[in-house]
């Protein structure tokens, strides 16, 4: 006797298409591309600052062509959706509650934001020798 396979319902290939929500997942999954290529222009970096002086200026020309630049806008881009999509996420899936009753969603988003901006603000100043 032979098992039963169970049902699969069969998945047509632009299934992401078919509704809003669906197209805002995929173009979510699909930040990791422009942040993959910001990821690897700081390895090159890293990679060329320990090969010498001549390498770090080469590496310095190529992050200043007109096409990384606007691919490293498009990954700050892809990067801000990214948090703010999971930003709104988060307190949906993990409730964060106070006093037993649970937070507004925008409010924890707002939070989570006002932190990223204040230690953002805090690594500008130190990289700009303010602090």
């Amino acid at each position: 006797m032979s098992a039963r396979k169970p049902y699969h319902r069969p998945m047509p290939a632009g299934w992401w298409r078919q509704k809003a929500p669906y197209r805002l997942y995929m173009l979510r999954e699909a930040t990791v591309l422009p942040l993959t290529f910001f990821c690897l222009c700081l390895l090159a970096g890293l990679w060329s600052l320990g090969q010498g002086a001549a390498a770090w200026e080469s590496w310095l020309g190529f992050m200043a062509s007109p096409l990384v630049l606007a691919l490293n806008a498009l990954a700050l881009a892809a990067s801000l959706f990214h948090a703010a999509t999971f930003f709104l996420m988060m307190p949906r899936v993990m409730p964060v509650k106070l006093a037993g009753k649970p937070l507004p969603v925008i409010r924890v988003a707002l939070v989570q934001w006002a932190i990223t901006a204040g230690i953002s603000l805090f690594a500008l100043l130190w990289l700009l020798e303010v602090i």
